[in-house]
């Protein structure tokens, strides 16, 4: 290797002058073996690319605008903008896991109801007696009583995140209802841990202790304690198929023995098949085993009930735009239906359109009771600049809105909550009339948010509807047609509920269900229900069938007049940009990642991140207070494709050593600061420079920014990355 330089290389000698010019490749970072696609000779490049951080914006004088528009709205408005995204997300979020929490609260009753019928036969064997429990080994000779009650739930989903949560509301269920419950990670069950892992975890969540040796009998005396041994003890195991199966079998035949002393019911989750036991467990464990089977929802399922008690509320005011949900659409199916990266995807719409629009505060009014009384408020005391950029918005320039003042701005935002309104209606309706032919809700609700949709309609008035051919909403028009006597009254009682703000359709609605006698002949319905299969042979069923096919008709036409009239995608009105977030390429970019730019713009930005007082005043000037990797990798933006080591180890060393000199611009410092500098820079060493210069372009190899020299060109290193 080349002789580096010792600390004491400071003070003056012959050939310190020359020891900046011993620096070889390899002093810097030994290279790995090249790959074939390396191995060719790249000659230099004389082009030199700069990195340009200005994002593509509109003209300068539209960015001054927005650029005091967001300097007032920082100090005044960001603090009401973080309140309000804070109650809409807190909303949000309880929401939707009393959704999940209700949608599963089924199946759940009926867990419980097992659970208790288990412990109740187990039970009848014998109960636990405390001076048995002294026994090395407790002995049953009945073949009976050594089977586990084991309840397996299936939970349809390839992915376990979602599990988790089940699994984990599942345990807060059955503790309300008085259980004892413990829920093992099916990481637990693994060779690394054994058995003892899983009995140590037992006896923290029961017990309450973790013993140095972990003994069944401890959980066995603790549960013969009179204040415990009235309860069942439930143990949930997320995860079957992720479980060691040697580990599991030999934890089951344990239990399986203390089964009369310690009461254990199990309850076991399965993502794929009723084989799964059988694959993984061996058979003198599955004799152990009584089980029974549950089935949860599918995520498809639950999807559709977040979006029917979440999206399709006009009370908790987010909104998202049709690309967007069809991102979103796209995103969830592509994790292969896990609810918790949709969930994800959806906060990170709503924080990104909080810290966008300078008027998303406003959004809180639509979860005021008096929403125009708190939009009138709030509207009346905006300063100018910012009324106006409400009325700059595209939906406002689109459909020439009136006098720019706050009156109409909240009158504004009381017409776009009420059209809201109505299109959830509609959308409401359409999927009950779609639901029993298995259309989504999650398809219904993306393409009744197509804007080119609903303007196509608005403007070909010889074609009716325009309904696209082939599309969900067409396909739940067509259906309506087709339903019996008795589906189709349960579908127009419920579009009574959902038409209930709406007052001409909900007046024909009813018209509808008097046509139908509904209330009266509720019993004579059943029994057209129940000979629906047979073929009519008197004219009375033949009127009766026009007459039938007559109302069908009518609400065909009616829900045709709901998609006409009432289905006003959001981005089809002013003022939508306020409530309604629409940039999908942020949340692209959000959720899928670009992080070699954000590595480049984290160094050639350090001082945003920093804030410290040197390089906050510096006007993006290089200091050697900064990051050394920083100062580098802002160098390298000087050089082409090839960066000549012993040239960028020059500048380095210029910049750390002459912090008040950079080419021909001199920097302001206080003559404290000059002193301070003046009186540290002799004592930087050669080799300090040499080390910390090496470091910096190694931590540049490791981000994938540079590519370490090759035998060819020994003295470049050459840049990977370029633009952002």
């Amino acid at each position: 290797m080349a002789p580096s330089a010792t600390p004491d290389s400071s003070s003056s000698s012959p050939t310190s002058d020359n020891r900046e010019n011993n620096l070889q490749p390899f002093f810097v970072l030994h290279k790995a073996l090249p790959r074939k696609s390396e191995r060719k000779a790249t000659g230099p490049v004389k082009t030199r690319r700069k990195i340009d951080l200005s994002p593509a914006s509109p003209k300068s004088s539209e960015k001054s605008k927005a650029d005091r528009i967001e300097e007032y709205e920082d100090c005044h408005y960001k603090p009401l903008r973080i309140e309000a995204f804070d109650l809409v997300w807190s909303r949000i979020e309880t929401s939707i896991q009393d959704v999940l929490r209700d949608i599963n609260n089924n199946v759940f009753n009926e867990i419980h109801h097992w659970v208790s019928e288990s412990f109740t036969a187990i039970r009848s064997f014998e109960r636990p007696n405390s001076s048995k429990v002294n026994r090395l080994y407790p002995i049953v000779t009945d073949i009976s009583c050594k089977q586990l009650f084991t309840g397996l739930v299936f939970t349809k989903n390839v992915e376990f995140v979602d599990d988790l949560l089940t699994f984990e509301e599942l345990g807060l269920h059955l503790k309300s209802h008085g259980c004892h419950v413990a829920n093992l990670s099916s990481l637990e069950f693994s060779a690394k841990n054994g058995i003892g892992g899983c009995l140590k975890s037992l006896l923290r969540q029961f017990v309450r202790v973790t013993p140095d040796a972990a003994d069944i009998a401890i959980l066995a005396s603790w549960y013969s304690e009179r204040e415990n041994c009235d309860n069942p003890l439930v143990v949930i195991i997320d995860d079957l198929e992720r479980c060691n199966g040697s580990v599991l079998a030999e934890f089951l035949l344990m239990l399986s023995e203390w089964v009369v002393s310690i009461p254990i019911i199990l309850i076991m989750g399965v993502a794929t098949t009723v084989d799964a036991p059988r694959n993984i467990l061996p058979s003198n464990a599955l004799q152990r085993l009584c089980p029974c089977k549950f089935t949860l929802g599918s995520p498809a399922e639950r999807m559709d009930a977040i979006i029917k008690g979440v999206l399709l509320k006009p009370c908790f005011g987010f909104n998202v735009g049709y690309k967007v949900a069809g991102f979103l659409r796209n995103y969830f199916l592509r994790q292969d239906g896990t609810l918790t990266s949709f969930i994800r995807a959806l906060k990170i719409a709503c924080v990104k359109h909080f810290l966008a629009e300078p008027l998303s505060f406003l959004l809180e009014g639509i979860l005021d009771e008096d929403s125009h009384y708190f939009w009138s408020e709030k509207c009346a005391l905006l300063p100018e600049v910012m009324l106006k950029s409400a009325f700059d918005l595209p939906s406002c320039k689109r459909d020439k809105m009136a006098e720019q003042t706050g009156e109409n701005l909240a009158n504004g935002l009381s017409e776009l909550k009420r059209l809201r309104k109505n299109w959830i209606s509609a959308v409401l309706c359409l999927y009950e009339a779609g639901k029993c032919h298995k259309i989504q809700l999650l398809d219904i609700f993306c393409e009744a948010l197509d804007p080119d949709f609903f303007n196509k309609r608005a403007s070909d008035h010889q074609s009716g509807l325009g309904l696209r051919k082939g599309g969900f909403i067409c396909q739940a028009v067509r259906k309506v047609r087709d339903l019996p006597v008795a589906r189709l009254c349960q579908l127009i009682k419920i579009w009574e509920k959902n038409t209930d703000g709406i007052t001409e359709i909900h007046s024909k609605v009813k018209e509808l269900l008097s046509m139908l006698k509904f209330e009266d002949n509720d019993k004579s319905l059943k029994q057209d229900l129940s000979h629906t299969s047979k073929r009519p042979t008197s004219r009375s069923h033949l009127y009766k069938d026009k007459g039938t096919k007559a109302v069908n008709e009518k609400a065909a036409i009616l829900l045709e007049c709901m998609v006409r009239d009432y289905l006003q995608p959001i981005e089809c009105t002013p003022f939508h940009e306020i409530i309604c977030f629409s940039n999908v390429d942020i949340l692209q970019s959000a959720l899928i990642g670009d992080p070699r730019r954000t590595i480049q713009v984290d160094l050639l930005k350090s001082h945003n991140y920093l804030q410290c007082s040197c390089c906050s005043k510096s006007n993006n000037s290089l200091l050697p207070s900064m990051h050394d990797t920083s100062i580098m990798y802002t160098l390298a933006q000087e050089h082409g494709d090839l960066i000549n080591l012993h040239d960028w180890y020059q500048s380095f060393k210029g910049t750390i050593t002459c912090p008040t000199i950079k080419g021909k611009h001199k920097m302001k410092q206080s003559p404290l600061s000059k002193k301070r500098k003046t009186n540290e820079s002799p004592d930087i060493s050669e080799a300090s420079i040499q080390a910390r210069f090496c470091r910096a372009v190694t931590e540049l190899q490791i981000t994938g920014l540079l590519r370490m020299p090759s035998k060819r060109r020994p003295d470049c290193v050459q840049r990977v990355a370029f633009g952002l």
